[in-house]
C-alpha cells in the first residue's frame, strides 16, 4: 500500500490541485498540500468540509471511490427542520432521485456535535428550527446525501463528512493534513 493523507478540507475548497472552472481564483488541493504524486480518493463538494482521502495507490483510490466497493461515508448533516421517523425511514429505504434510486443509508439524530466554526457561517433563521443528522451512504454520487435530505423534506444546512471505512477525521482541524501510510 502506498502512501494515504487525511485531510480535513474546509468550506470553499475544490477536491482538486487545480481550478480550471471560472476566471476567478477559487481554493484548491494545492493551497494546502504540497505532497507530490498524491490524488484524491473520491471528491467532495465546494460546499461540503470534512474528510477527503488522498493517495498514491491507484487501486486503493478506486477501491474507495467506487461504488461497487460499497466503502461506507460517514456525514454529520445540519438540515432545516426536525425530521420525523417517517423521513428517517425513507432515508434508509433509499430515496429515489432524478437518477434513480439511492440504495439504503443508515440515518438516524444526533446531538449538535462539537465542530469547528464555518467560514462563512450557516444561514440562521430564529423562525426555523435546525437539526442534526448521522448519515451513512456506500455509493456517493454527485451531491447525494444534499440531494437525499432535500428528497424527503428537509434541505442541508451544512455537511460534514467524518469517515471513510476505517478512516474518521478526528480531531484533524479545517486545512489539516497528516498522513497515516
Amino acid at each position: 500500500m502506498g502512501r494515504i493523507i487525511l485531510f480535513n478540507k474546509p468550506f470553499g475548497v475544490l477536491s482538486q490541485f487545480t481550478d480550471r472552472g471560472t476566471p476567478e481564483a477559487r481554493a484548491t488541493l494545492s493551497d494546502y498540500i504540497n505532497v507530490p504524486q498524491v490524488y484524491p480518493a473520491g471528491r467532495l463538494d465546494r460546499d461540503s468540509e470534512g474528510l477527503l482521502i488522498l493517495t498514491d495507490d491507484g487501486a486503493l483510490q478506486a477501491r474507495i471511490a467506487s461504488p461497487r466497493h460499497k466503502t461506507p461515508k460517514t456525514y454529520l448533516v445540519q438540515v432545516e427542520g426536525e425530521p420525523d421517523a417517517e423521513s428517517l425511514d425513507r432515508l434508509r429505504a433509499g430515496v429515489v432521485l432524478n437518477d434513480g434510486p439511492t440504495r439504503p443509508a443508515e440515518a438516524r439524530r444526533i446531538a449538535p456535535p462539537r465542530l469547528w466554526p464555518r467560514d462563512p457561517p450557516v444561514r440562521f433563521r430564529k423562525s426555523v428550527a435546525d437539526s442534526w443528522l448521522e448519515i451513512i451512504i456506500t455509493e456517493g454520487r454527485n451531491r447525494q446525501v444534499r440531494r437525499m435530505t432535500a428528497a424527503v423534506g428537509y434541505p442541508t444546512l451544512r455537511l460534514v463528512r467524518w469517515r471513510i471505512g476505517a478512516w474518521e477525521l478526528g480531531d484533524l482541524a479545517p486545512g489539516a493534513w497528516r498522513e497515516v501510510a
